[in-house]
């Protein structure tokens, strides 16, 4: 006796369904890749379930992306609209910008260039001296601005020592009066008072020649 015919519905008991579609699944991926061998075929299958897990196949001779350029070209249909296509040119022209930058970064660095024609590396040469020329230029604006600090904080050390060296001056004679006044008078040069603020200073030149 033969097997009944299956109704093809859906599956209403959750458990019944997940075993249905794992078994099924496998089997079309099975039969899609069969297919690929016996009829040297190029294929693609996607399946999503419908809870959003993916699963998919395609022949290994070939890529998903290789599959629906040969839809495209054969069947002219466009899955994509204009905004699609404009966005994916757009990618392709960022990816070959920066493909040219990591060329000529390592140019810059002077690696792969025993191939490059005499005005390319006259090219390369002018780039350099002038990054040389920027960076120079930038060092002096620094050293400047630091040299600046160091001549205000020599300023400020100037009048704080002025200022502490008037104070001393006044205690020195305050304590004359008292000692004075006591009966006692003692040479205010046989004190030993003294305050020192070691000055700020910086020595330093930037070399820019030796660099050359």
């Amino acid at each position: 006796m033969g097997r009944g015919k299956i109704e093809i519905k859906r599956i209403e008991n959750t458990t019944n369904r997940q075993v249905t579609y794992s078994k099924r699944r496998n089997g079309i991926i099975k039969k899609a890749s069969e297919i690929t061998v016996l009829c040297d075929a190029k294929v693609s299958l996607v399946i999503i379930t419908n809870t959003g897990k993916l699963h998919a196949y395609h022949s290994p001779t070939t890529s998903v992306e290789d599959i629906l350029e040969e839809y495209h070209r054969i069947s002219s249909n466009r899955l994509w609209d204009a905004k699609h296509e404009n966005l994916s040119n757009e990618i392709e022209r960022n990816k070959k910008e920066n493909d040219n930058m990591h060329i000529e970064l390592r140019h810059l660095k002077g690696e792969d260039i025993a191939t490059l024609p005499f005005t390319e590396l006259r090219q390369l040469e002018d780039a350099l001296e002038h990054g040389i020329t920027s960076v120079r230029d930038k060092e002096m604006e620094i050293y400047e601005k630091l040299q600046k600090n160091v001549r205000r904080l020599e300023e400020e050390r100037k009048e704080l020592t002025y200022v502490l060296h008037c104070q001393h001056k006044q205690e020195v004679m305050e304590g004359d009066m008292g000692e004075i006044e006591g009966g006692v008078c003692i040479n205010p040069q046989d004190r030993d008072y003294r305050y020192q603020i070691p000055p700020f200073g910086l020595s330093m030149q930037p070399n820019f020649h030796d660099r050359m």
